[in-house]
């Protein structure tokens, strides 16, 4: 069975992956900061669903916990063949003159840093077994940018910006690294939207849908798994069309 690391498994996108994967015969660790009982009951439905799974506690904006919760997934799952950067945080839509210094940083702190030293720590696996899929998660607006998500925006970008160059540097030892790049996914880091601008996305939607967790996970499956086997360097945008 192949093997992946989720971090931040433990609710929306990166748990519908997680489960998803597992359906489709991965063995999967998942990564979670705070919320162990979320946790362990994503681990209880990917072991119903005949997949070896494990949940462990680490806060990725730390350089010694990312390198310790991939040195336990290995462990756990016996290697890694696919690792998904899922772990993230947003803030409440607010003007950049307005976002605090300890906003900014904290945004970077587990959008950018996060991902950032949970890649150094997975590189040297795959590089010396030269093969692996590295999946990043960015977001529509690390696309686009959007007005009052500043800070987001900046950080998502960053997302977008290190996969395509970790792309180019790992291409010749075999390692793929692409990034799904969502539109609006209902998650309960939207659950402060009211039904009025819900209404509002999706009739901006050209498909006139929201999009689910299980959306999003599709498409990380696909470019961590043999059929994206072509495929690196690249952002996949499932957005139902609101950002073309």
């Amino acid at each position: 069975m192949s093997k992946v690391l989720i971090t931040g498994g433990s609710r929306g996108i990166g748990a519908a992956a997680a489960l998803l994967f597992a359906q489709k015969g991965w063995n999967v660790a998942i990564g979670y900061h705070t919320n162990a009982t979320a946790a362990h009951t994503v681990v209880e439905q990917m072991k119903a669903l005949g997949a070896n799974a494990c949940a462990i506690q680490a806060d990725v904006s730390h350089p010694e916990q990312a390198s310790a919760l991939v040195e336990q997934a290995v462990a756990a799952l016996g290697g890694l063949d696919a690792l998904v950067c899922s772990a993230g945080i947003a803030l409440p839509q607010q003007l950049m003159t307005d976002t605090t210094d300890h906003q900014w940083r904290q945004m970077f702190a587990v959008n950018v840093d996060g991902t950032f030293y949970t890649l150094r720590a997975a590189t040297p696996y795959f590089v010396r077994q030269k093969s692996g899929s590295i999946v990043t998660l960015s977001s529509m607006w690390g696309v686009t940018g959007g007005s009052c998500e500043v800070a987001y925006s900046a950080a998502k970008g960053a997302v977008i910006a290190m996969t395509k160059a970790l792309a180019k540097e790992l291409g010749p030892s075999g390692v793929r690294v692409n990034c799904v790049a969502p539109g609006f996914i209902a998650t309960d880091m939207n659950a402060h939207l009211d039904g009025e601008s819900l209404e509002q996305l999706r009739q901006e939607t050209p498909l006139q849908q929201l999009g689910a967790p299980e959306d999003a996970a599709r498409s990380i499956l696909f470019l961590a798994g043999e059929e994206g086997s072509f495929v690196t360097g690249q952002v996949l945008q499932p957005n139902g069309g609101l950002v073309i």
